[in-house]
């Protein structure tokens, strides 16, 4: 047993140190062109409302590439399988920097429109510089305390405030999944939400509670239901007890009619 945790310690640090490797590599070689972290709500603004104005990136930020790499719809490789997606990262990586190509990105769509072409890194990288700046990519969320991770944190102390409010007036717990990228979700506000009628019916019996998950984790331990689809409304008991799920935009008419169906009787 005590052979197996000071294995396990060996493996975390030498873990981390590549990871610290890989940060510095990744600073010298690579944030001529690539910023460090700049928050979600901040790149949000900047590619969705000021067409990059703002920030005038001419490439991904590096918590830009975590998430193209690790968790975008174009993610590299299986996480349940670590050894076998650092293979597949550290491929990439090398494939991608030696003969840079707009098609192969797995960077936005759209937001890649904004980007310079990019310079092959061709001799300018080593296999085992590949090897560690794979390995910061990988562990970057786990030794990076970012804002959006204490947003996260700080929204779960809100549920108590939630459930009081929710039990004093005796209403049910609308939880709204959206995010600001999201086409339906901005449909679903203007032609529903947004409407007076909807407004009053929503106010009347409900306690609603709009998530960006682009920011926030759902509460009440609603990650576990979650499809990933946006928008999507949760319905939760006033004692924090999920009820429902129904995902995706709807009409008036038929989100009138599912708020008239969870309201407590």
């Amino acid at each position: 047993m005590k052979n197996f945790l000071l294995l396990s310690l060996l493996l975390i640090t030498n873990l981390f140190a590549d990871f610290k490797e890989g940060e510095t590599i990744f600073k010298n070689k690579c944030s001529s062109c690539h910023q460090d972290y700049i928050s979600i709500n901040t790149i949000k603004e900047n590619f969705f409302e000021k067409e990059n104005k703002l920030l005038n990136l001419k490439a991904p930020t590096v918590n830009m590439l975590v998430y193209a790499i690790m968790d975008s719809p174009k993610k590299i490789g299986d996480a349940s399988d670590s050894e076998m997606q650092s293979i597949e990262i550290e491929t990439y990586l090398k494939s991608y920097l030696e003969n840079p190509d707009r098609f192969n990105s797995i960077c936005d769509d759209y937001i890649l429109g904004f980007y310079d072409n990019k310079k092959s890194m061709k001799t300018l990288l080593s296999d085992e510089e590949y090897r560690l700046l794979t390995t910061y990519f990988m562990e970057y969320k786990d030794n990076f305390k970012d804002e959006d991770k204490i947003e996260k944190e700080e929204f779960s102390k809100d549920q108590n405030a939630i459930l009081n409010k929710a039990k004093k007036e005796n209403k049910q717990i609308l939880v709204y999944a959206t995010a600001k990228s999201c086409f339906f979700c901005k449909k679903m506000d203007r032609e529903v939400l947004d409407l007076k009628e909807v407004k009053n019916e929503l106010q009347k019996d409900y306690i609603f509670v709009k998530v960006d998950m682009d920011e926030s984790l759902l509460p009440f331990d609603l990650q576990k239901v979650y499809k990933k689809i946006t928008p999507s409304f949760f319905f939760v008991s006033k004692e924090g007890k999920f009820i429902k799920q129904y995902p995706g935009s709807w009409t008036k008419s038929d989100f009138l009619e599912i708020l008239k169906e969870n309201r407590i009787k």
